[in-house]
């Protein structure tokens, strides 16, 4: 399957340049490499005025140019301002490859939509909002966080310039808490619609609430075809514009049965078309090269997949479900599915998230509402803090989540975010400034209480990087189970031991050599670091005193558990435990540093 001009210009012409080919990596450390995004981060605003630069930059723009008008998009510019111009709101059916998520918000410009208001571009993942908007300041010549920007969550590249903002879904949402009528927009665009994420499902409703009352306000939602008549409907009948998008023809087998074992079948399906099918990007049969892609990937193995082939030889890249939308390869021919998908799965019963292998059939694939199978505690008290009153009334794309919604409000309840009416009190307005799981910011705003925000904040910080803190390589894992045991010595619990590697790394000036002598990744604590200052800067926005409480790990542990009190667990006999809110058997994951530990 050929790439589509779209995400070729996105990833390609961006993501490729990560870091340095001839950058020396040190030696006998697996894994521990820098983010894979500072190559956005560098091209973002700093505060030297940005500067026009030598007439090879204008070769570059006019090669930029010339890309823009290839795409099919380009074509329908004119009639696709028309439909804009004529109708409030409009659902957009652009398939993959259109240019829709690049130029659309060009087009608007150019048309002089922002002198009126930002134009915003939501969007599903936070690397795709990231490249996506490097992309579209290279093409309008500007420096990345000037005229174009971008905000993801605990990162935001924007500036008082800024007219075109490319954002996550959750951090439009998170908008709409500070400016809920938008007033600093004159375009909204939800991009990738038929995602269904449980953000974008969230941010339906509201978008449709505020283009009622706000008829300056152009609103564009962006869909592939299956679900654009739902999406109209939905939006009181709203216009359909259709742009063409799939460039080369695409033949699709599926198998005649189902197979016992999806990963062997894969395999094997792959060997089979090595030795028997046409190359995809190699000339001859020969030699196999085998490259992952995954989002925690580190940045030198993520850029290998972007190495041309070498003649005679043929690529296989074993992707996660990032390769979907958030990125294209050149040179693939050939995609094998196992039609199978690892999804965050919330049980409502239990109170529990998990992360299940479960396969799709062809209408899952069409969509797979987020909304249906999430924690939603998080979504209920930013909607509590819009004023949105009654949940159970909301204006739901699908039906409405009952069971979900009624988890929800119970967990906030507890959490003390709500009153015995589902108001909002004092301490649910000071957890939803916080961009975390409510439990999370309940543990920060009881930090108040017990005198160790300081303290808090660093673990909140250390527990919201996403990706892992610790590593250790094969032929070292010895060596690093050792290092990992010194910041577990007292039985202190894990969210402790994370405490003493964040501040054992800033007594070492935040060394890089200390974190490679103690297997700790890099780039997780770099990000650990950025989020900290940002929840530093929030303690100020709720009132809450900076305050630290280090000899003192009862007062900490209280703090901790004043948020994660749901997730307690009685010890059994024969050393299960038991969960209190709802009774079910539990184990200590044996990666905690309490797994052997009996308590006390």
């Amino acid at each position: 399957m050929n790439p589509s001009a779209e995400q070729d210009h996105q990833i390609r012409k961006a993501t490729i340049k990560f870091g340095s080919k001839n950058k020396r990596q040190p030696e006998n450390y697996g894994f521990v490499f820098e983010d894979p995004n500072e190559f956005i981060k560098g091209q973002c605003v700093d505060d030297e005025p940005y500067q026009e630069k030598s007439m090879a930059k204008s070769a570059h723009k006019k090669r930029l140019l010339a890309d823009r008008k290839t795409l099919p998009i380009y074509s329908y510019r004119d009639s696709l301002l028309k439909a804009v111009e004529d109708h409030q709101v409009l659902v957009i059916v652009g398939e993959t490859g259109s240019g829709k998520t690049t130029q659309i918000p060009q087009y608007l410009h150019e048309a002089g939509y922002t002198k009126r208001g930002m134009i915003g571009c939501t969007q599903p993942r936070r690397v795709a909002t990231m490249s996506i908007a490097a992309r579209v300041s290279q093409e309008m010549g500007v420096k990345l966080g000037h005229e174009v920007g971008y905000s993801i969550r605990f990162e935001d590249c924007t500036s008082d310039k800024t007219v075109l903002k490319y954002m996550t879904n959750g951090m439009l949402l998170r908008e709409i808490l500070s400016e809920p009528d938008l007033a600093s927009y004159s375009v909204v665009m939800v991009d990738e619609a038929h995602e269904r994420t449980l953000s974008t499902d969230i941010l339906f409703g509201l978008v449709k609430h505020i283009a009622r009352f706000r008829p300056d306000l152009k609103l564009l939602i962006s869909s592939a075809t299956l679900d654009a008549e739902k999406f109209s409907d939905y939006f009181d009948s709203a216009w359909i514009f259709k742009i063409p998008g799939r460039q080369f023809p695409v033949e699709i087998n599926y198998a005649k049965a189902p197979e016992a074992d999806y990963l062997d079948a894969a395999v094997v399906t792959t060997l089979q078309i090595h030795v028997t099918q046409p190359p995809g990007d190699g000339s001859k049969i020969a030699e196999l090269i085998i490259c992952p892609i995954y989002a925690n990937l580190p940045t030198e193995l993520q850029a290998k997949i972007f190495v041309p082939t070498p003649v005679g030889a043929r690529k296989v890249v074993l992707a996660t479900n990032i390769a979907e939308t958030s990125l294209t390869i050149d040179g693939i021919k050939y995609v094998i599915d196992p039609g199978y998908v690892k999804l965050k799965s919330y049980n409502t019963r239990t109170g529990t998230e998990s992360l299940r292998v479960t396969p799709i059939s062809k209408a899952s694939a069409k969509q797979r509402a987020e909304i249906q199978r999430t924690n939603l505690a998080n979504v209920v008290l930013n909607l509590k803090s819009l004023g949105i009153r009654d949940l159970l009334d909301f204006d739901f794309v699908d039906r409405r989540p009952t069971k979900a919604l009624l988890k929800a409000l119970e967990l906030l309840y507890a959490l003390g975010a709500l009153n015995k009416h589902g108001e909002l009190t004092r301490v649910g307005r000071k957890m939803a400034e916080f961009p975390l799981d409510p439990m999370l910011s309940k543990m920060i705003v009881a930090s108040d209480k017990y005198q160790c925000s300081d303290e808090i904040i660093s673990i909140a910080a250390m527990l919201s990087t996403g990706s892992s803190i610790f590593y250790g390589p094969k032929d070292k894992r010895v060596h690093a189970d050792n290092a990992h045991l010194n910041f577990h010595m007292g039985n202190v619990g894990d969210h402790v031991a994370l405490l003493k590697v964040y501040n054992s790394w800033k007594e070492t000036s935040f060394s890089t050599q200390w974190c490679y002598e103690n297997y700790i990744q890099v780039r997780s604590m770099k990000r650990a670091r950025d989020i900290r200052d940002q929840l530093k800067g929030l303690l100020e926005r709720v009132e809450i005193e900076l305050t630290s409480n280090s000899g003192n790990l009862e007062a900490i542990k209280k703090a901790i558990a004043s948020g994660y009190f749901p997730n307690s667990a009685k010890l059994q006999m024969y050393g299960s435990y038991r969960s209190v809110k709802h009774p079910q058997t539990v184990y200590i994951h044996p990666s905690s540093g309490l797994a052997q530990v009996l308590p006390r």
